[in-house]
């Protein structure tokens, strides 16, 4: 009975010291969520760890230095080696090579994916340029497979229209992004590259072996294409001017409608208007209708309020058309108007005399007699 109780006192103290280490562990953990929930979450890092040794990061920068403006950002893509190497010739005019100015001017030619490399190196290992290029080159090596090789070259041509000034002009700036080229590599692509044509034969024929005597070539070849790029120039300006010339005068003549001339020095007065006439002797057949009007007038300028009873047409009347007035005439002067003639007698004294004045114009004037006596108005009529 006496084990029975003292085993029983056991497992009550090992309920209590449980329920005890159960309360304390819950609380532990309440205190620890309340911890986090009430801590501030961490903040940003604005600034940029200083991955240079404290020489470097005490290095006085001169008063008169100056950074080149000409050099571009380097972003990730193209060859890091190259840069480097970019960012060392520029900088070599501030001095010979101070490493701890080349370290602290470096960055500042870094952008985008270069950018954020540089802000995540380590606080302090840096205490030279080498260490800083190499690092740099180590990170972008596998960038340089977006730089072109001389296996490029052989896919730049030139154009059918293309100068020849013009494709060595892209063909160098090709030939600037591969490191190293070879030149006799550099020649032949040039070579192979130029489009069919004279240049291109001298070239196969002449062989030349360098860069300097391929030069030699295209210089006058450059020359001679500007010259004659020159003489296009100059013909097509005289005529253009000429064109503006021919078009201000047409456009001025199209304003301008064009007049017959009459054909005869005097006229016969008849005693009805000449429209009545060609419309009576159009109806007795005298004479046919004529063909469709020329293009004596403008059609664009025709007045729509006249209208020629010969021609059949609207711009002008019958009494003001010369053609329908030089038609009367002639069959009035062969006597088959004698009708509509107001003086028959009179028409044949300046059928002579203007049959005399065509034979000797200067010896009589149409309009006056031998004896200098003037003619009646009516019989110059026009």
């Amino acid at each position: 009975m006496a084990e029975l109780q003292a085993e029983v006192k056991r497992l009550t103290e090992l309920s209590a010291q449980n329920n005890a280490s159960k309360r304390e562990e819950n609380s532990s953990k309440g205190k620890i969520n309340t911890d986090l929930l009430s801590a501030d979450p961490p903040k940003e890092k604005l600034t940029l760890d200083n991955p240079f040794s404290e020489e470097i990061t005490l290095y006085q920068m001169p008063k008169h230095f100056t950074l080149p403006s000409s050099l571009e950002p380097y972003k990730g893509i193209g060859d890091p080696q190259a840069h480097i190497k970019e960012f060392q010739s520029m900088m070599f005019f501030n001095g010979p090579n101070n490493e701890p100015l080349l370290c602290r001017a470096f960055p500042t030619y870094l952008n985008s994916a270069a950018l954020l490399w540089f802000s995540k190196l380590p606080a302090g290992p840096i205490s030279s340029f080498e260490e800083l290029a190499k690092s740099f080159i180590d990170y972008f090596a596998a960038a340089r497979i977006y730089v072109h090789g001389s296996d490029y070259l052989g896919t730049i041509r030139q154009g059918p229209h293309e100068s020849l000034k013009d494709y060595l002009t892209r063909f160098a700036e090709a030939t600037i992004e591969i490191p190293d080229l070879d030149p006799a590599v550099h020649l032949h692509a040039l070579k192979a590259g130029l489009r069919p044509g004279k240049f291109r034969e001298t070239i196969a024929v002449t062989k030349p072996k360098t860069l300097e005597e391929f030069r030699e070539r295209a210089a006058g070849q450059m020359e001679i294409e500007e010259l004659r790029e020159a003489k296009k120039i100059e013909k097509r300006q005289p005529r253009r001017e000429d064109d503006r010339t021919t078009r201000s005068v047409s456009v001025k003549d199209l304003k301008k409608p064009f007049r017959l001339t009459p054909k005869f020095d005097n006229y016969t007065k008849f005693n009805t208007r000449r429209e009545k006439i060609i419309k009576e002797i159009l109806k007795a057949k005298i004479i046919k209708p004529p063909t469709r009007a020329g293009s004596y007038q403008d059609q664009r300028f025709i007045d729509k309020s006249k209208h020629c009873a010969f021609h059949k047409k609207y711009g002008h009347t019958t009494d003001e058309c010369v053609i329908a007035k030089d038609l009367l005439e002639r069959l009035a002067r062969q006597g088959l108007l004698d009708k509509y003639q107001a003086d028959p007698k009179l028409h044949q004294i300046q059928h002579k005399k203007g049959e005399d004045h065509q034979r000797n114009p200067q010896s009589q004037d149409h309009k006056t007699t031998n004896k200098g006596r003037k003619l009646p108005r009516s019989t110059l009529y026009r």
